[in-house]
């Protein structure tokens, strides 16, 4: 397989096929509590983004170079502290040049820290064995899937807003039953779907 069509297949697997939110179910979190609005879920999407290209940027080497022989055992341990530190300088980054994206986010952005999707795509990179270049462009397409599913959830639930909802399936019930269809949309792109 040559170099272009890896990568291809890479990016539109991240973005559709093994899409973090909607096919394994990691970020679910973010997914349900930053969706109510497309501006503020794509920002949201885009600081996970950048969260999984650098959390991928450090664990990977960290991982091949000092924990892959005899400190395989604190990978994970490692992993969320990376994340978290990246997290932190984030947030401090947000809070004084760009206000009005750190108020958006709220709470949501420490939660960063504790997104399965963040740490998912650094372990799965290591356990599909990706090189670095590979495994950068996994994160990237993991947060352009990411950032996929919480646009398209945002505007289902801008539109749920305006429908007429009856009264028992109004607020967490029909947000999860239009999660669960976005999501079963998805199946399509696998090969499950018909």
């Amino acid at each position: 397989m040559n170099k272009v069509t890896m990568i291809t297949s890479i990016l539109l697997a991240g973005i559709l096929t093994n899409n973090m939110v909607l096919s394994k179910f990691l970020g679910i979190c973010p997914f349900l509590g930053v969706s109510k609005k497309v501006k503020t879920a794509v920002s949201m999407s885009i600081a996970v983004t950048i969260v999984m290209v650098i959390a991928t940027a450090v664990t990977w080497p960290l991982n091949e170079y000092v924990l892959r022989e005899k400190y395989n055992y604190l990978q994970t341990v490692v992993f969320i502290l990376v994340i978290a530190a990246i997290v932190q300088l984030i947030e401090i980054f947000l809070k004084k040049y760009i206000p009005p994206v750190y108020k958006a986010l709220g709470i949501y952005l420490p939660l960063i820290t504790t997104n399965c999707a963040v740490l998912g795509i650094t372990l799965l990179n290591v356990q599909d064995g990706l090189n670095y270049g590979l495994s950068l462009i996994n994160a990237l397409a993991a947060g352009l899937g990411f950032m996929l599913a919480m646009v398209l959830f945002a505007g289902v639930r801008e539109r749920l807003e305006t429908a007429n909802v009856p009264e028992f399936l109004k607020g967490l019930p029909i947000t999860l039953i239009a999660a669960a269809l976005v999501s079963l949309s998805f199946l399509g792109f696998a090969g499950i779907g018909g």
